[in-house]
């Protein structure tokens, strides 16, 4: 009966954000372990299907970095990172088109139709959604790094996504770009997720992680941050690697209008609805000045 109890209270909880966000849109940046985890998958899906059976409206932006990483090592290819990002020549363009694009991207949509929910899977190249350029060179400390075909994103056309929100479905999409002669560009998948979401002047951005949040020297999960406490975690060196895109992103997107950012840790079951519908949370929220 105790345990029967306590999952009246769990709902009970989780009402009034239920009631707050109904109909509103949560861009979903999935990745890390959570996807390639059989039962994070599983979990990650439950998640989505709910929120969207409970009036939300939830869009994925995926990744696939280590799907990616092992493709290219079966190919003969070495990966190679900067800052972060991906450095992207033909060949292995072509590799991330087809893993992205491909096998993940309807992966997904299988999932979350075998849980019920309704799925449409897209890339950031249909329909011109993201309109993008070639990504100036990263500086780093050793000088500029062209990182090939990384692109930039200069425009976001929405019209695809909110059609099939309206339309019932939930949205998956590769993050792929285009640029005006055509070609495809390799776009960071938390890039990717934080300009839809401020085009979208969506409710939250959700960055799912392999960390607990964004954390201290210590490790010890930082629950809070600004834009000048994120500053002063980058110029001390907390704050590195593939952590940068992820902060950058969720500041760009509280320029653009989203109300909040969090940055979840996706081995942990459930992690979206423990951050969304309760009181405490479990990740990072990142907040306006």
């Amino acid at each position: 009966m105790e345990e029967l109890i306590e999952k009246a209270r769990v709902l009970q909880e989780a009402l009034p954000y239920i009631r707050r966000f109904h109909g509103r849109t949560f861009v979903i940046k999935y990745g890390g372990s959570a996807m390639t985890d059989a039962s994070l998958q599983a979990s990650f899906v439950r998640d989505v299907v709910l929120m969207k059976y409970v009036g939300m409206n939830p869009i994925v932006v995926h990744g696939g970095g280590p799907q990616i990483d092992q493709t290219l090592r079966a190919l003969g290819i070495t990966p190679h990172k900067v800052e972060g990002l991906r450095v992207t020549d033909d060949r292995t363009m072509e590799v991330v088109e087809m893993v992205l694009a491909g096998r993940i991207n309807k992966q997904i949509v299988s999932l979350i139709g075998q849980q019920g929910g309704r799925a449409v899977g897209i890339s950031g190249i249909d329909d011109g959604l993201l309109l993008a350029r070639k990504a100036a060179p990263v500086q780093t400390k050793s000088g500029p790094v062209d990182t090939g075909r990384v692109g930039e994103i200069r425009e976001v056309r929405t019209n695809v996504v909110t059609a099939l929100v309206g339309a019932g479905f939930i949205p998956v999409i590769a993050p792929l770009g285009v640029d005006d002669q055509g070609n495809s560009l390799n776009i960071n998948a938390d890039t990717a997720a934080g300009e839809l979401a401020s085009a979208l002047r969506a409710e939250k951005l959700v960055l799912m992680t392999d960390t607990a949040g964004v954390c201290d020297r210590d490790g010890k999960l930082l629950q809070s941050l600004s834009a000048t406490e994120i500053a002063r975690l980058r110029e001390s060196e907390v704050i590195t690697g593939g952590m940068i895109p992820k902060v950058e992103c969720a500041l760009a997107a509280l320029s653009g209008g989203v109300n909040k950012v969090h940055v979840l840790d996706g081995r942990v079951q459930h992690a979206i609805l423990l951050e969304i519908f309760t009181d405490r949370g479990i990740g990072t929220e990142i907040v306006r000045q």
